[in-house]
């Protein structure tokens, strides 16, 4: 799977490829907004330009290419810069997080983020569990760990 390194943070995040970054990094908790953009971000439209990220060195094909909506939004901006939320993840790569205000020690947090070596990711997506049998549903409902009787719309149906 691919992992996301959020630089600022410090923080190594696993994902599955073809995910957004901006849901992963809002479901981690990393804050990708500053002052401005928590009170007036789109949501993940692509509009408000606040949850821009800087994704340089990312290896190439790591990010889905850049949309029609990024090359306008963020024209005047350095091409290292993506929307998180206009972006997929395909492979490992490292994110800092609110660019527009660089940490004082952000050479020293590019050149230690660096330093360790990435997963190469991405890997195929996890199988999903085995569908269980029919005698295996039935064991579940005699042991009682599915469904109570007093849970009578909730009880599997049984076989006449």
């Amino acid at each position: 799977m691919p992992v996301i390194r959020f630089v600022r943070e410090g923080r190594d995040v696993e994902c599955y490829p073809g995910e957004n970054l901006r849901e992963v990094a809002l479901r981690e908790g990393i804050e990708l907004y500053g002052l401005k953009g928590r009170l007036g971000n789109c949501g993940g439209c692509g509009q408000c330009i606040t949850c821009f990220v800087d994704v340089a060195g990312a290896p190439a094909g790591s990010l889905s290419p850049r949309t029609a909506v990024e090359d306008q939004k963020l024209l005047r901006r350095p091409q290292t810069w993506r929307l998180a939320c206009q972006s997929l993840v395909e492979s490992s790569l490292l994110v800092l997080t609110r660019p527009q205000s660089p940490p004082a020690d952000g050479e020293d947090l590019w050149a230690t983020a660096q330093a360790s070596p990435l997963p190469v990711g991405p890997t195929a997506w996890p199988e999903p569990p085995a569908p269980q049998t029919e005698e295996e549903v039935a064991g579940e409902a005699a042991d009682g760990s599915t469904a109570t009787s007093d849970e009578g719309a909730d009880e599997l149906p049984r076989e006449r």
